[in-house]
């Protein structure tokens, strides 16, 4: 039995997602009349209080495609420099958006309003760039699934609005941080003007994200989509999974995070781990003791049928989702004795 901490992405359909999606009606949705696609945009539009909403193929085309709408080429983008859109994405904001990015060193991914309104560009500086963004990403992926505080949030918020600066959101795993603070997604779409959701990682989905956002942004984005080569026919079976997703999955996320605090625990113990990021979602990540090599680690861990990724210098990175059970960890806890 391979136990696979890769990601939150190597989930398998369960069962009952298997048969909403074979029961999905579908049309094509590039003429839009696809119903069940339009059911799930209806449905997360309304679950954040925002106007409209885009299912697309992944995370990162729905995170650059709110980008190209909110930006003009030679303007600036402010993330944290451990930012997914920037490290991730095939540098997707310079080739897609002709934009540039204002890196900021924040608390394990997290910015605070200081900071973002310190790096604010000079518009009347013909020298600079022009700063038409603000993105945020919660939870963050490099700073081990760490979330903000939503009132941080809305101070970024109150500078974002005192300079006409949209805010965006990456929340590929934003339920992750819902189910452990409590909130509602409304309350996120009241202070964003696009938040980016990916049902692929945590909610189990075989495939696809969502954007939502105003239906300015939307339009926009639905039309960069097109352009990208994003449009999609009958794309509602893969929608009727994400409408499983939202209905049945979002709170057993609480499960994922209990068995990352134990997997944490169980590496924090092992004499090669010098340290242990807090685990506060489904992201663990361990610093080796100096000397050992991270590529190493993670071959020593596949002999066992343990798999992991590297994650920067002396870093590994494990995380826990639907298809990881009590079983598996159990399992785990022996192999790794």
């Amino acid at each position: 039995m391979k136990i696979d901490l890769r990601s939150d992405t190597v989930t398998k359909p369960t069962l009952e997602m298997q048969q909403a999606m074979w029961a999905a009606e579908v049309g094509d949705d590039v003429m839009g009349d696809d119903p069940t696609v339009n059911a799930l945009q209806e449905k997360a539009a309304q679950l954040f209080g925002m106007e409209d909403a885009l299912f697309c193929a992944s995370g990162t085309l729905t995170n650059q495609l709110a980008i190209r709408a909110h930006t003009q080429p030679g303007s600036d983008v402010i993330c944290d420099k451990y930012s997914h859109i920037y490290l991730y994405e095939g540098g997707g904001i310079m080739l897609n958006a002709l934009s540039s990015v204002k890196l900021l060193d924040g608390d394990r991914g997290r910015l605070t309003a200081p900071q973002v309104a310190d790096a604010i560009s000079n518009e009347h500086d013909i020298h600079s760039t022009v700063t038409r963004l603000v993105s945020l990403e919660n939870t963050m992926n490099k700073g081990g699934g760490s979330y903000y505080d939503f009132e941080e949030i809305r101070a970024i918020r109150q500078v974002c609005d005192a300079n006409g600066i949209p805010l965006h959101l990456d929340g590929a795993r934003l339920f992750n941080a819902l189910v452990e603070t409590g909130e509602e997604p409304a309350k996120y779409g009241s202070v964003f003007d696009s938040i980016s959701i990916c049902l692929s990682k945590g909610l189990g989905c075989p495939v696809g994200s969502l954007l939502v956002g105003t239906k300015e942004v939307i339009r926009k984005a639905r039309r960069f989509r097109k352009v990208m080569g994003g449009g999609w026919r009958q794309a509602g079976f893969l929608a009727a999974a994400g409408i499983y997703a939202l209905d049945y999955h979002v709170g057993r996320l609480k499960e994922d995070h209990l068995r990352a605090r134990e997997i944490g625990a169980l590496f924090a113990a092992k004499p090669e781990v010098e340290a242990v990021f807090p685990v506060d979602t489904n992201i663990v990540i361990v610093r080796l003791a100096p000397g050992i090599s991270e590529t190493d680690y993670v071959q020593q861990l596949a002999q066992k049928d343990i798999l992991a990724v590297t994650f920067g210098k002396g870093q590994v990175r494990f995380v826990t989702h639907l298809d990881f059970t009590d079983m598996h960890l159990e399992e785990l806890r022996k192999r790794i004795a």
